[in-house]
């Protein structure tokens, strides 16, 4: 698997959407209970239950959505200490859940700070230029339309899954589709790892195409959202909803202007940057 560090495709204006994405992902991760505990090593039981309370409110879980209604025990935050052993405590919701509105809250949960981490790469490097090709208000649009079209694809696939499924990674897939049709012969830096990470130059084709067909691979042997999983059908549903969505806006993108790279059409250039 190669890890795309930088594109060398230059955008017209600053992507302020892509970058309020970044910083609500990141700001909701801050703020989920237990998930910053944990890489300090401060988590427990507690801290487990709470989380496991926290998802369970406001991640998409696909029993849910497919039908529309939710069960009758769910987890309260709350843990139980006694001489048969210790566990999270399960009783009666006690707020109302809409399923559909979970689609979206469940776009900004992440489990993990790898998981954070390697969606907000991604979104930063491809997401800039998705932004600047359909303009702000449909970028917005589009990223959202792709994260529902996964996630409900995931849901269909997975009716009657309990476990919650949380990742910004199914409207990146999105955004990683359209690029590829809108953008397949710009070149990025990736890191090859073989030994040591090696830095090599590819079109977008190679790179997205390699991505896509792994998910592809992986979601025949796994499609769940159970921690320590990957929900890869989502990817795979929400890549192939990117690129239907931008297919028809291909003809008219326009070629990376000449010039030296990183140049930014009639600005200075800025600088290189570099889970479902």
């Amino acid at each position: 698997m190669v890890i795309p560090v930088h594109d060398a495709n230059p955008t017209r204006r600053v992507p302020w959407v892509t970058y309020a994405l970044i910083a609500v992902n990141v700001l909701v991760f801050l703020r989920t209970p237990g998930v910053v505990d944990s890489v300090t090593g401060d988590s427990g039981l507690l801290q487990s239950c709470r989380l496991d309370a926290f998802l369970e409110r406001w991640a998409a879980v696909p029993i849910e959505l497919i039908h529309d209604r939710l069960p009758r025990l769910v987890p309260t935050g709350r843990a139980s200490v006694g001489p048969f052993g210790a566990g999270c405590l399960a009783g009666p919701p006690a707020y109302d859940k809409s399923p559909p509105l979970s689609v979206l809250t469940a776009m900004f949960l992440h489990g993990s700070w790898l998981h954070l981490l390697g969606n907000m790469l991604f979104l930063w490097i491809f997401g800039d230029n998705i932004e600047d090709r359909l303009g702000r208000a449909r970028y917005l649009l589009f990223y959202g339309v792709c994260g529902y079209a996964a996630t409900y694809g995931f849901a269909l696939f997975n009716a009657d899954s309990p476990a919650p499924l949380i990742g910004a990674s199914g409207a990146i897939s999105g955004v990683l589709g359209a690029y590829l049709v809108l953008f397949p012969r710009v070149r990025v830096w990736v890191l090859v790892p073989f030994l040591i990470f090696l830095p090599l130059r590819l079109p977008a084709w190679a790179v997205l195409g390699m991505w896509f067909g792994l998910q592809a691979l992986y979601s025949y042997g796994s499609g769940v959202s159970e921690a320590g999983t990957v929900a890869y059908v989502a990817h795979v549903i929400g890549f192939l909803t990117g690129m239907l969505l931008a297919w028809p806006l291909r003809r008219g993108t326009p070629a990376p202007p000449p010039g030296r790279q990183g140049a930014v059409w009639g600005r200075q250039a800025r600088p290189g940057s570099a889970w479902r």
